[in-house]
């Protein structure tokens, strides 16, 4: 074997902020997030779809919403950041790294629950160029998305991101007491390069415009 990688492992996550142009992710802080985020994910206007594909959720009471919270809070893996709207200071959704493992390069974002004040907004796709971009600037060679096989929307999201489908794990889990295909994506460290440019001209201010996007991620992905 001639192909030695001279490998040193990655590095793990701090939680701090991360400012990006129309958010900021910050480590989840139940006491300052906790009111903005019951409201986005729980509340009259919240997405209904959200919590289909989700292992937890939805919740009917306040202090079982807080709990979660403060669950997702303490763990260091999965490691939850709350996305803030620059424009308001508001917390509008949660998304995490998770599955870290260091000695191998390997990391995933994932338990992703955007608020609809997001959804069709750069700010989701924002959020995840960020915590790309730390993924592969700690150290990592590979970075995954994995979701449910028949969550077609997020099956898209991923796509549209540039991930690359790698197949399904079949009966992968029980999740509510129904059986979970798992459809698995990723991203190399080799890769990221190309993907990363096409996210920066996406979000440049050249394309975002009050009106719209000029052109979409695919297209900036191209040049």
């Amino acid at each position: 074997m001639n192909d030695a990688l001279n490998w040193k492992p990655a590095a793990t996550p701090r939680a701090e902020p991360i400012e990006g142009r129309f958010i900021r992710l910050q480590k989840l802080d139940p006491a300052h997030h906790g009111n903005d985020l019951w409201q986005m994910l729980q509340g009259p206007a919240a997405d209904p779809a959200l919590w289909d594909y989700l292992p937890y959720g939805p919740f009917a009471e306040r202090a079982a919403f807080d709990r979660w919270l403060e669950g997702n809070a303490a763990g260091r893996d999965p490691l939850f950041y709350t996305v803030i709207d620059r424009n308001n200071g508001q917390a509008q959704g949660i998304l995490s790294l998770m599955s870290m493992v260091p000695e191998h390069g390997r990391i995933e974002i994932g338990h992703v629950a955007f608020g609809a004040a997001m959804q069709r907004t750069p700010k989701g796709t924002e959020a995840v160029y960020l915590l790309g971009k730390l993924a592969f600037e700690l150290g990592n060679r590979r970075l995954e998305w994995k979701c449910n096989n028949a969550n077609a929307r997020s099956k898209r999201a991923a796509e549209r991101f540039g991930f690359v489908y790698e197949g399904v794990f079949r009966k992968h889990l029980v999740v509510k007491d129904h059986n979970r295909d798992t459809a698995w994506y990723s991203v190399t460290d080799d890769e990221w390069p190309a993907l990363a440019a096409g996210f920066e001209r996406w979000l440049s201010e050249e394309n975002q415009l009050p009106t719209g996007q000029v052109k979409t991620l695919e297209a900036c992905r191209k040049g």
